[in-house]
């Protein structure tokens, strides 16, 4: 992508951002005209494109879920899990493969008795297609993608395109989340999550995402970014995102982030050679004082209350008890559950109406390990083994993935922090997957002080 498109489509997304927030019926048309345009695309796509074009697709979905459903963009609340799936079948069935995904196809199989155990312990409380859409999505969207994914080829330029895809809703959002609140100062209360500065929606989610995209444009503040100017737009891009992705108060988008960006820098500099090596250590020097300066500048925003957060203290300074902010013990009743119910489980969905029935307590844990063994059982066991192994056994075997580390320390991360309410881990482990081909010249990009953009 030439410089001056590359300028022209993040003007674009900011004002996507600026106009959804003036005039918000448009968050429903921006939803219409992405299902429209992306199912043309596939359908239209040469065999050889078809496959870049599903990921595509499903990377533009990913990015803009957490703004269409801030924005009330989404006719249904799992409407971005959908159309993942939707477009990773399309590419399954167009597309012709020859290893055949058996792990996951089988991981998917896994999750079925749990959905039958949920309907002959159903009650009068009992929401079964709701509990069912909510708790499967993720999951189901995981295996969907992993399928999709499996040891298929793209093309080093491709997962550059695909990332930057991603991460262009991630632009609308910022501009949109500093127009909606534009004053953070003015939202302080306390260290608790902080609904205000996230576009009036769920801290959590905004700073997953928002972390995710911290990650891609830290790759292409290092990767691509050529030029002073590209430079400048990537890292103002980077610090704008890292400063609304902090001053939401939810640690974990945050810190996944740092997990992402240290794991990238590591195996990036090990790749390099001699001259490209002391570009990056010049950068990395530039891209941590960058870091310093968004934290100083979120700290005078919020009166030092994001340091008590980040330190475990109160807004007075006292320190709490619990770091987890009472998910440990929500965990701790997930794992009682799984060793009381160990073969079949309780049943998808049904974790957090027991939470009720017994403690009186209507919550979420948030971590996706402890309720798939509450409530899958012995199935859930074997079906998060797969998840867990399966990748790094594919990494041993197929090392050409730069990035397979960031998606999977992301997947890993946000599962026990978000567990899968948005269809970012999902899709973003199956990225874990994939197989990297590096032409020559795009090897020599790699290595080059003087990397082309994208």
């Amino acid at each position: 992508m030439k410089n001056s498109k590359y300028i022209e489509v993040i003007v674009l997304h900011v004002l996507i951002g600026l106009l959804i927030y003036l005039f918000p019926i448009l968050s429903k048309i921006y939803l219409i005209l992405i299902c429209i345009y992306f199912t043309y695309k596939i359908f239209k796509a040469k065999s050889s494109e078809k496959t870049i074009q599903v990921l595509i697709a499903c990377s533009y979905v990913v990015g803009s879920e957490v703004f269409l459903r801030m924005t009330g963009g989404n006719f249904l609340y799992e409407t971005s899990k959908y159309l993942v799936i939707l477009f990773s079948l399309m590419g399954v069935f167009t597309i012709r493969k020859k290893n055949q995904p058996i792990p996951y196809i089988f991981y998917v199989f896994l999750l079925i008795p749990g959905v039958l155990v949920a309907g002959f312990n159903a009650t009068e409380q009992t929401t079964l297609r709701t509990d069912i859409a909510f708790n499967l999505s993720g999951p189901i969207c995981l295996g969907m993608v992993s399928i999709f994914c499996y040891n298929r080829k793209i093309s080093y330029q491709n997962i550059h395109r695909m990332l930057l895809v991603m991460a262009l809703p991630l632009v609308a959002m910022t501009a949109y989340l500093f127009l909606y609140t534009p004053d953070i100062r003015e939202t302080i209360t306390g260290t608790g999550s902080n609904y205000a500065a996230s576009g009036g929606f769920g801290p959590n989610q905004v700073s997953t995402v928002l972390g995710l995209g911290v990650f891609i444009f830290s790759l292409r503040f290092f990767m691509l970014s050529p030029n002073l100017f590209l430079k400048i737009i990537n890292g103002l891009l980077l610090a704008a995102m890292s400063f609304r992705g902090i001053v939401t108060f939810s640690r974990g988008g945050v810190i996944t982030a740092l997990f992402m960006i240290i794991a990238f820098i590591y195996f990036y500099f090990k790749k390099v050679n001699i001259k490209s090596k002391f570009r990056i250590s010049r950068l990395f020097f530039v891209f941590i004082s960058l870091g310093l300066v968004v934290w100083l500048f979120s700290s005078i925003q919020t009166s030092g209350l994001i340091e008590n957060r980040y330190a475990n203290k109160d807004a007075l300074g006292r320190e709490k008890e619990d770091i987890s902010t009472g998910r440990g013990n929500l965990i701790s009743f997930e794992i009682d559950e799984f060793l009381n119910n160990p073969i079949l489980g309780v049943g998808v969905g049904k974790i957090k109406e027991l939470r009720e029935q017994k403690e009186g307590i209507l919550s979420a844990s948030h971590n996706e390990m402890s309720r798939i063994l509450s409530e899958h059982g012995l199935f859930g066991v074997t079906a998060l083994l797969i998840l867990l192994l399966t990748p790094l056994f594919f990494r041993f075997k197929n090392k050409s993935n730069i990035f397979f580390y960031s998606f999977y320390f992301f997947w890993f991360l946000t599962i026990n922090h978000s567990a899968m309410r948005i269809a970012a881990p999902a899709f973003v482990y199956g990225l874990c997957l994939l197989d990297i081909q590096y032409k020559s010249k795009n090897l020599r990009k790699i290595n080059s002080t003087k990397t082309r953009s994208i």
